[in-house]
């Protein structure tokens, strides 16, 4: 059975059984009768993971990625009814020699068709016809634009500034000119850069450089204006570039831009979460046709992310109508609230965490930082008439690395894009699928709307070591996470099953299940902080990519009942066989916990994967693979489980992972078990935990201190 649903004004047509959906609708739902617009965007990264050139490991330009990045953009446009094709400039970063470049997507929220004028010449399939003449053009924009209300500026002679002319090599011979027109002030005037543009080695197009226009009318104004003279002048192509276009809830701009090691899609903001479904699909569709996956294989099985994160951003509709401009005090609550459930900072998150990493929490900067933001927190929260600008200046300390970003609530120094009643969650990995952005999507603005009618005002948590301990293990995320949805549930804004199970499954941190007499011993990958080197800590300081020591892991143990067979009991609680999990000469203390299976133990070890060519401790060789034994009891045997970064054999794999599935059997046969004599010369734990080791917490071990004896 098929449903038809109207988003914005654009039919989508979605399988009504499908359980996703109906769930998504739901939230919807529950959001709407809460009388809260609350829009949200994101900006999926997507990389080639079958490449080793540079563009697709650590740089934003070079190589083929501009080309690549022509492909999605002409493959998303067939996805996307009515898009313009737009090539602006984009940022110039620190130690990049010239801007990146931009392809944007300009069109109507409801695919309704908008442009009349001839199309960019990504989107033609034949070859193009012989050049242009620009003196046809010039005269017919002329005309078009005078008729529009922009008479021809005669007396001005101005140069034709090429300095922004990236999107496309334009020779210096090539014929350009500059019109300007009279705007609609006395002083004003308007810059219109028209040129013949090399395609391709054998193909030119006309090429329009728009100068910036700050209001929908004058923009479409303008438009109309171009595209009539553009077919007045025969034009069979057209690209337009220059300064991009306003938006509203009528019009949307997606772009397409290069970022380190991954190509990077601003997507337009969506006003439902089914919205964003629906566009998130189209995306992602775009990019596996082109080639390109949110993420990474590496050969020995183990899943990393595109390299760009996945961003999601909240607002309203305009910058006024944001939620986080009509109640303030939503900053202030979404700062405690994640505060008190660090899952939300970790269980979702990118590789890179932490106090040196791109998405900082505030308790992660040190006492003197969180001291002074439960002073701020305070002071803003007994604020009698707390505004937007108020709350961006008492947290101006949040920087573009920051877990909740605010650089684009109401920021007067970031001009043209810093007051936009935006918050941006950066701490997020990229997704591996559509349904697991949507999740998140669902997530976040579940816990907005909560928060929105909920007063939420508990004093913040001085976690201490806790934080990169205990929640450094999913165990304890996963647990916290449960914490938040029953949160919601009581809020009446549950996410229900479908949703809720997304987000629970991570199945790439599971490495191994090993099988023991009478328990299953699980083994996950963990969280782990790596430190910064070096003093270059931000983009304004050296560049965009920043130098990081990797050579730690953390591992999750789970020790669980082996599932019982039919007929068969539930042992008592505390009644399981005696077994003692160690590693080296050490026992490890496993935690008696509990979750939605029953009883098991949990604990956590840290060690160093591999010495660095440049990193901390070269002293420190590496402690892979890292060995456990576990031992019953009066048995004459013990059971050595062995966690190896490599295949075991020390031999070379064939290529990466063909897919998940490869991937995670790679994982798995990387933990081999044997069964030992006890008096064998495998080495087992002769000796008590020590009651006070550095390096020994209640909820993980890190063995490099261990080594210095």
């Amino acid at each position: 059975m098929l449903g038809l649903q109207i988003v914005g004004r654009e039919m989508l047509i979605m399988n009504s059984t499908d359980a996703f959906t109906l769930a998504v609708r739901e939230h919807d739902r529950a959001v709407r009768e809460r009388g809260l617009n609350l829009w949200v965007g994101s900006e999926p990264t997507f990389t080639d993971r079958y490449s080793q050139a540079p563009e697709w490991l650590s740089s934003a330009l070079g190589g083929e990625k501009e080309a690549r990045a022509h492909e999605l953009a002409k493959e998303l446009a067939t996805h996307m009814s009515g898009a313009m094709i737009l090539r602006s400039t984009g940022r110039l970063y620190p130690g990049e020699s010239r801007p990146r470049w931009n392809i944007g997507l300009y069109r109507r929220s409801d695919g309704a068709p908008f442009w009349q004028g001839p199309p960019d010449p990504l989107l033609c399939e034949e070859a193009l016809p012989a050049s242009p003449d620009l003196d046809i053009w010039v005269a017919a924009l002329a005309e078009a634009l005078t008729e529009a209300g922009w008479p021809v500026d005669t007396e001005d002679d101005a140069e034709v500034d090429n300095s922004r002319d990236t999107e496309l090599e334009i020779d210096a011979d090539t014929d350009k000119r500059e019109l300007v027109v009279r705007g609609e002030g006395e002083s004003e005037k308007l810059r219109f850069a028209l040129s013949i543009a090399t395609v391709t080695t054998d193909s030119v197009s006309a090429r329009l450089g728009l100068p910036a226009l700050d209001s929908m009318p004058r923009c479409h104004k303008v438009l109309d204006a171009v595209a009539r003279s553009a077919r007045n002048a025969g034009l069979s192509t057209l690209i337009i570039a220059g300064d991009a276009p306003p938006t509203d809830e009528n019009f949307e701009l997606t772009t397409i831009t290069p970022d380190p090691a991954v190509i990077e899609i601003n997507s337009a903001p969506n006003a439902s979460a089914e919205q964003f479904l629906w566009r998130s699909r189209r995306i992602y569709d775009s990019a596996s046709t082109v080639g390109l996956t949110p993420y990474r294989l590496y050969f020995n099985g183990a899943v990393a992310d595109s390299g760009g994160g996945g961003h999601i951003t909240l607002g309203g509709p305009s910058p006024h109508t944001s939620p986080f401009i009509l109640q303030p005090q939503l900053v202030l609550r979404l700062v405690r609230f994640f505060n008190h459930h660090p899952a939300l900072s970790y269980l979702f998150a990118h590789d890179f965490v932490g106090g040196s990493g791109i998405s900082v929490r505030p308790d992660e900067r040190g006492i003197d930082a969180f001291d002074e933001l439960v002073l701020e927190l305070d002071l803003l929260a007994n604020c009698p008439e707390l505004t937007p600008d108020l709350v961006w200046q008492g947290l101006a300390g949040n920087s573009h690395r920051s877990e909740i970003n605010i650089e684009k609530l109401w920021n007067p120094f970031l001009k043209g894009r810093g007051r936009l009643g935006l918050v941006e969650f950066r701490a997020l990995r990229m997704p591996q699928s559509t349904e697991r952005a949507t999740a998140l999507a669902c997530l976040l603005r579940a816990i907005v709307a909560m928060l929105s009618a909920v007063p939420y005002d508990k004093p913040l948590i001085d976690w201490g070591r806790a934080l990169h301990d205990r929640h450094a293990l999913p165990f304890y995320l996963e647990q916290d996470l449960q914490q938040v949805f029953d949160a919601l549930a009581l809020a009446g804004l549950g996410l229900g099953k479908p949703i809720e199970q997304v987000l629970r499954t991570d199945k790439f941190r599971l490495m191994a299940k090993v099988r023991l007499p009478g328990y299953v011993l699980e083994l996950r990958r963990a969280m782990e902080f790596w430190p910064l080197l070096g003093d270059v800590t931000s983009e304004e300081q050296g560049g965009s990519s920043r130098l990081i020591d990797s050579s730690t892991a953390r591992v999750e143990l789970r020790l669980r009942p082996a599932p019982l067979k039919e007929g068969q009991e539930m042992a008592a609680s505390g009644a399981w066989p005696e077994i003692a999990i160690s590693s080296g000469n050490l026992p490890l203390p496993m935690r008696l916990e509990r979750d939605y299976l029953g009883e098991l133990k949990v604990y956590g070890l840290r060690y160093r994967r591999f010495p660095p060519t440049q990193g901390l401790h070269p002293m420190l060789g590496a402690q892979a693979p890292v060995i456990f034994r576990a031992s019953y009891p009066g048995e004459a045997c013990d059971f050595v489980i062995t966690l190896h970064e490599w295949e075991p054999r020390g031999e070379a794999y064939p290529g990466l992972p063909e897919d998940m599935d490869d991937a995670e059997m790679r994982r798995s046969e990387r933990v081999t078990v044997s069964k030992v004599d006890r008096d064998s010369s495998v080495e087992r734990a002769t000796t008590e935990l020590p009651e006070a080791c550095r390096g020994v917490g209640d909820y993980c071990v890190d063995i490099r201190f261990l080594s210095v004896s």
